[in-house]
């Protein structure tokens, strides 16, 4: 099987289908945009989702917004910072279950059409040598994703698609694990949306693999992990002739990268005693605390900062948005944007147990677990309670005494589905959380 998929979710998708199917399988991603050019700089659909957020504010013109539009997407392709795509994109060369090299290429470059045919090449070896999914998708291997993924600043989104994935090949993968590896992982790539280059940059100096040799250098990674090539990724990465070239800017050196450990936090404490995940790439408080500004719909805050009703110091709560709540865990980008388009994006804080795009930036927590559709304690926060993040301490707290949580959670009472019947109630009804990587299971095992 040869598996080829463009944005997003269909990134972990195809992935998870090799692995449940368990066949010889190579992933192929369809490529990264270009990046438009607005006033002499490189622009991307990042910059008119905020710049949105600064029309609103009164900062932009509308004829200023429509031509910013007009550029940001100029061809084919998936979003061009080191957004969800290609995060994922990366994770899939960092996994090895796709061939070295095919992360970064834009999607109309002609290198595309030889990796099609090389992927082609390459599955009938996996089949000549029996290598399976469940071979490549090992512990070790996994490791090595969340690695990267670190070391890129990519987005929140993959924590919940590597648990997910997990799951389909039967390895044990945690918050825990993300952390652990987080700790010992430097981030060296000055990538958007937290940072300033776009996938193509990464792509002129060498991609991912000449960031995994920076990273192979110092022992970071399982170099005896399996890939899609049915090489190991020391072998895959000895092959390639690159090395790093001091007078580039995209990628930073690895003794003195942009952050000592990796950008990809979980935190627990009494708002989410099951952890929730923060990207602290581009953030630079260690801690925060402010009153909040609860919502129960991702609508009703967008409605509210549009009407610059949020200030400095809130911590805006958008709730019943996670996996059974919404159902499903839409994003919140239109929120977050709006929020940094207003020059809010250090100024407040943003906590929800829905997900983030992989374009969004500044201090925005999110698969906040348990959810609040089954209760989690994101539920039983009232407008105005304090609330405190200690990113040096990973805690996310709210400050309630026990006596006071206890009655709440005594009064409250679970809401009335947004769906509750077709296709959405039944996928409500099966979905677990967020910190499992929000997987669907028969009813009962959730």
């Amino acid at each position: 099987l040869v598996g080829i998929a463009g944005c997003d979710k269909s990134l972990p998708g195809t992935m998870m289908g090799m692995a449940r199917l368990d066949i010889p399988s190579v992933f192929v991603y369809g490529g990264t945009i270009m990046p438009g050019i607005y006033e002499g700089k490189q622009v991307t659909i990042q910059d008119v989702y905020e710049a949105v957020g600064s029309y609103e504010a009164g900062q932009l013109t509308l004829e200023d917004l429509k031509n910013l539009e007009d550029v940001a997407c100029p061809n084919a392709g998936s979003c061009g910072g080191m957004y969800t795509a290609n995060t994922m994109a990366s994770i899939s060369e960092a996994i090895g279950i796709a061939l070295p090299g095919s992360a970064s290429p834009p999607a109309e470059d002609p290198r595309r059409e030889k990796m099609v045919y090389d992927s082609g090449r390459a599955v009938l070896n996996l089949l000549e040598n029996g290598i399976r999914p469940k071979d490549i998708l090992s512990f070790e291997a996994f490791e090595n994703a969340i690695t990267v993924a670190n070391a890129i600043g990519g987005s929140t989104n993959a924590v919940l698609h590597l648990l997910a994935l997990s799951r389909e090949v039967g390895v044990k993968l945690s918050l825990d694990d993300f952390e652990r590896i987080r700790k010992k992982t430097p981030h060296i790539a000055d990538m958007r949306p937290g940072g300033f280059y776009v996938m193509l940059d990464l792509d002129k100096i060498g991609g991912i693999p000449i960031l995994m040799k920076s990273l192979a250098k110092k022992n970071l990674l399982n170099e005896n992990a399996i890939t899609a090539t049915g090489k190991t990724l020391k072998q895959n990465l000895d092959s390639i002739p690159l090395s790093f070239d001091a007078n580039q800017k995209v990628l930073k050196p690895i003794e003195s990268p942009i952050h000592l450990t990796g950008t990809l936090q979980i935190l627990r404490g009494t708002l989410a005693p099951d952890g929730a995940v923060v990207k602290v790439a581009g953030v630079h408080a260690t801690e925060f605390r402010g009153k909040a500004k609860v919502f129960n719909r991702e609508e009703d805050a967008f409605d509210a900062i549009s009407k610059r009703k949020i200030k400095e110091n809130d911590v805006v709560i958008i709730r019943y948005e996670g996996p059974k709540g919404g159902p499903g865990m839409r994003e919140m980008l239109g929120v977050t944007a709006a929020l940094v388009g207003q020059k809010l994006g250090e100024k407040v804080c943003l906590v929800t147990d829905g997900r983030f795009s992989g374009a969004t930036r500044g201090l925005m927590i999110g698969h906040v677990s348990p959810e609040a559709a089954v209760g989690g304690n994101i539920a039983l926060v009232k407008e105005g309670d304090e609330i405190v993040i200690n990113i040096e301490k990973n805690t996310l707290d709210m400050i309630v005494s026990e006596s006071e949580l206890a009655q709440r959670r005594k009064e409250w009472k679970p809401r009335k589905p947004n769906y509750e019947t077709g296709a959405l109630a039944k996928y409500a009804s099966l979905v677990g959380s967020a910190s499992e990587g929000a997987i669907t299971s028969p009813l009962g095992q959730n």
